[in-house]
C-alpha cells in the first residue's frame, strides 16, 4: 500500500502526466464535495452520522480518502486522452482487438493501450482465481433469480448525491431510453462476471471491465474538456476512485454491515469466495486494493469513511431527474404480455428494495427523490420475495444432491446467457455530443 505521501504524489502527478486531461485541475484544492468538518449544519441526517466523530479522529485515513477523491484511473485516462487523435471508434476498436486477441495483435498499438492492458493483466498476488471462480459459481443463482428484481433499485442508489451523480447527468442519461440502456449495461457487466471463466484473461468479463474503464475515462475527458458544467472546485474530478468503490462493492458492504452488526468479523467460506469475486472484479475496473478491503470490519470502516466525507446534497434537476428517468425506463426486450407483467412487478420490487437497502425505510426521503411508495408496492415485494425465496431454497437443495448440482448450474448459466441476450450488447459508451461545450475554456485556449 502506498504511503500517504506517495498517494498524494500520485494524485498530483496526473496534472503533468496527462496535461490534455488534467492540465487545468488544481489538485491542491479541497473540493466542496469533500466534507471533513466536525459538524455540518443544515445537512440531511444519515443513518451513519453517529460514527462521524470516530471517522474524523483518524486524520491520516481521512487525508487518504481526500486523495482518492481526486484520483482518476491513470492508465485508462491516458488512453482516453488519445481521443482527439484516434477518435472514439478508433479507441474502442483497438481495445476490443487487444482484449480478444492480445495486445500483440494490434498494429502499432499506442503505448497508452499497452500500459492499459498490461495493468489489467498484472493480477495481484492476493488473487486466487480458483476462489474467484468459486465465487462466480456461488453468485450465479442470485444473478439469475434475484438481480433482475433489484438492479433498477441499486442503480437509483447511485443518484442519491448530487456530487457523485453529475457525471451520469452529463452523459445524457436523463431520457427514458438512455436510462434503460445504462441499467442494462450495468446488469450485463455484473451478470457476465458470474459466467464460467468470464474473468480469465480472454474471458468476456475481462473485456467488459476494460470497456467500462474506457467509458468512465471518456466521461472524465468529456466532462473536463468538453463541458462548461463541471466545476472542479465543487465536484472534484469526475468519477474519482472513491465513487467507483460503492458501485463495485455495494453487495459486499451490505453483507459486511450485516454480519458485523451480528458480532461476526470473519466471512464464511461461501462469503469469502463471493467477496473475492467482487474484489477481483474491482481490480479489473482499476480500483486500488486499499479501496477493496479484505475483511468485514475493514469494509465497513472504509464505506463509513466514504459516507461521512462525501457531502450530502440532493437537487431535483440532477438527482431527481435521473431517478425519475430510471423509474420510468422500460427494461424488458419486448412488449409481450409476460414482459409487461414482469415490468410492473420488477418496478414495484425495486422501489422497496431501494427503500430498505439504501434509505433505511425512510419513505419521506424516498418521495423527495421521486420514489413514491404505495401499498401495492409492498404487497408485490412480499409476494415476489416469497417466490424468490422458494427458488433459492430449491436451488440450495439441488446443489447438495450428487449429480444434480452440475445440472442445476448449467441451467443457471443458460438462463444468464438468455438474460444477457435480452439486454442486448452492452454499449459502454458516452456520447460527446451530449456534453455542453466548454465555451469559456475554449475561448481561453
Amino acid at each position: 500500500m502506498l504511503t500517504l505521501e506517495q498517494l498524494q504524489a500520485k494524485v498530483a502527478s496526473q496534472k503533468t502526466a496527462l496535461p490534455a486531461l488534467y492540465g487545468d485541475v488544481d489538485f491542491d484544492i479541497k473540493p466542496e464535495r469533500f466534507a471533513d468538518e466536525p459538524v455540518i449544519e443544515g445537512q440531511p441526517k444519515g443513518k451513519l452520522d453517529h460514527m462521524r466523530a470516530e471517522v474524523l479522529a483518524d486524520a491520516t485515513k481521512v487525508e487518504r480518502m481526500r486523495a482518492y477523491t481526486m484520483l482518476g484511473d491513470t492508465v485508462a485516462d491516458a488512453y482516453a486522452a488519445l481521443m482527439p487523435t484516434y477518435g472514439f471508434r478508433g479507441l474502442t476498436s483497438m481495445l476490443t482487438q487487444a482484449c480478444d486477441h492480445g495486445i500483440e495483435s494490434v498494429p502499432e498499438a499506442p503505448l497508452e493501450l499497452v500500459n492499459f492492458i498490461r495493468a489489467m493483466e498484472a493480477t495481484p498476488d492476493w488473487v486466487d482465481m480458483k476462489l474467484v471462480e468459486e465465487g462466480a459459481r456461488q453468485s450465479r443463482e442470485d444473478a439469475a433469480n434475484y438481480s433482475p428484481f433489484v438492479i433498477r433499485g441499486a442503480f437509483i442508489a447511485t443518484f442519491m448525491n448530487k456530487y457523485s451523480a453529475l457525471p451520469m447527468a452529463l452523459t445524457g442519461t436523463l431520457s427514458h431510453d438512455t436510462a434503460a440502456r445504462r441499467v442494462k449495461d450495468t446488469a450485463s457487466f455484473f451478470i457476465t462476471s458470474t459466467l464460467p471463466g468470464a474473468l480469465e484473461r480472454f474471458g468476456p468479463g475481462f473485456k467488459s471491465a476494460a470497456m467500462v474503464r474506457l467509458m468512465h475515462s471518456m466521461v472524465r475527458f468529456n466532462a473536463l474538456r468538453r463541458s462548461n458544467v463541471w466545476d472542479v472546485k465543487t465536484f472534484g474530478i469526475p468519477i474519482p476512485q472513491v465513487d467507483q468503490m460503492p458501485a463495485g462493492l455495494i453487495g459486499t458492504f451490505l453483507l459486511a454491515f450485516k454480519i458485523t452488526g451480528q458480532g461476526r468479523f470473519e466471512y464464511t467460506e461461501v462469503e469469502r469466495a463471493r467477496v473475492e469475486l467482487s474484489r477481483y472484479r474491482c481490480f479489473l475496473l482499476g480500483l486500488p486494493e486499499e479501496l477493496a478491503p479484505a475483511t468485514p470490519r475493514e469494509m465497513v470502516d472504509m464505506m463509513v469513511r466514504y459516507d461521512q466525507t462525501l457531502r450530502k446534497g440532493f437537487d431535483d434537476a440532477t438527482c431527481g431527474e435521473l431517478t425519475r428517468a430510471t423509474l420510468a425506463a422500460y427494461l424488458p426486450a419486448d412488449k409481450s404480455l409476460g414482459s409487461r407483467i414482469f415490468d410492473r412487478i420488477e418496478r414495484r420490487f425495486s422501489k422497496i428494495f431501494f427503500l430498505q437497502a439504501f434509505l433505511n425505510g425512510d419513505t419521506n426521503k424516498a418521495e423527495a427523490m421521486g420514489v413514491k411508495i404505495t401499498a401495492a408496492d409492498w404487497a408485490t415485494f412480499f409476494a415476489c420475495g416469497a417466490f424468490i425465496g422458494v427458488r433459492k431454497g430449491l436451488y440450495a437443495i439441488a446443489c447438495r444432491l450428487p449429480g444434480v448440482a452440475k445440472v442445476a448450474d448449467r441451467m443457471l448459466v443458460r438462463k444468464l446467457e438468455r438474460m444477457l441476450a435480452s439486454y442486448g450488447h452492452a454499449a459502454h459508451t458516452t456520447d460527446a455530443a451530449a456534453y455542453r461545450p466548454a465555451a469559456v475554456r475554449q475561448a481561453a485556449e
